[in-house]
């Protein structure tokens, strides 16, 4: 058998998957076109900052006493702050500890924004977004692995305390209340979710929330959202909170979670809880790039389209 170099190997596996990247690069613009049609502003922000949000499960990679940023989100809202309304960019971001089928420590993320949206507004901008990218690509009906997914009309919706009740052994206070929301999420309600059709999950419980805001009528809940297809979790959205005084308590917590968790504690990121209280209200949404070419590539694994991947480098 001829003998193969590891070097060789390396630029085979992307020789295979050259269809894919060359979908990944007709997505990507066709992204950026249709943000362009919207008259949003195309942004770029910061990969490196001093403090990034202190979330519980989320660990950023350090930078020189700096740390790679995880999300563009905190930049800009700043940017909103300061009189811009309709914001978009598609960034790398970088996540300690994250490897696996749809994960890795470097990936793409596609962020919007939009003065006077909610979390409602930004769904249906979800819909038009993919159905555009659709109408390029494929032509109105996605198929992965099989399965083949409507994408016209509108996409049902349905909230985290209902997915509770049709797919998970215990109700939503319950696996709150013992520790296990995280855990039935993954392993009981996402695989069910999205088949046939896209599929909004909404209304998470306020724990949940992040930096979303709570919900005027129903406290106990975020107005924050997350879209499925094909049980392949692709955004995560918000009414957005702009009350730096609930944001910087929240920040406090996850701190303390983190410091109990025995993780690193990071420091407050002061410049962005300044910014909010000139923030309008606005909904936002991160949408990951990758796993949205892994549907349009029909793709298994991240590693199919991504043209390097850490363990070749």
């Amino acid at each position: 058998m001829k003998d193969i170099s590891k070097n060789t190997m390396k630029s085979y596996r992307q020789s295979l998957i050259k269809k894919n990247l060359e979908l990944r690069a007709q997505l990507i613009q066709s992204v950026r076109q249709f943000f362009k049609e919207k008259d949003y502003l195309e942004v770029e922000t910061p990969h490196r900052i001093p403090a990034p949000a202190p979330e519980t499960h989320m660990d950023a990679q350090e930078s020189d006493g700096w740390f790679l940023h995880t999300s563009p989100e905190m930049c800009m809202k700043r940017l909103l702050a300061a009189g811009f309304s309709r914001l978009f960019q598609i960034c790398r971001c970088f996540r300690k500890n994250e490897r696996g089928g749809k994960h890795l420590p470097e990936f793409t993320m596609l962020e919007w924004y939009g003065k006077g949206d909610d979390y409602q507004d930004i769904m249906d901008q979800c819909e038009d977004l993919i159905r555009y990218v659709a109408d390029i690509i494929c032509v109105g009906l996605l198929c992965y692995q099989g399965e083949t997914i409507n994408l016209l009309g509108n996409w049902p919706r349905m909230t985290v305390s209902a997915a509770f009740q049709q797919y998970a052994s215990v109700s939503m206070e319950d696996s709150l209340t013992k520790d296990r929301f995280d855990e039935i999420m993954v392993s009981e309600i996402e695989p069910n979710l999205g088949r046939g059709r896209p599929l909004f999950l909404y209304d998470y419980p306020a724990s949940r929330g992040a930096l979303a805001r709570l919900k005027p009528q129903d406290p106990r809940l975020s107005e924050r959202f997350e879209l499925y297809i094909c049980g392949i979790e692709l955004c995560n959205g918000f009414s957005e909170l702009n009350d730096p005084i609930e944001q910087r308590l929240r920040f406090e917590h996850e701190q303390a979670q983190r410091r109990l968790l025995g993780k690193s504690v990071y420091p407050m990121p002061e410049t962005f809880l300044e910014s909010l209280a000139e923030m309008p209200p606005a909904g936002g949404n991160a949408l990951g790039l990758d796993r949205l070419v892994m549907l349009f590539a029909n793709a298994t694994q991240i590693d199919d389209v991504i043209a390097f991947i850490p363990e070749e480098l």
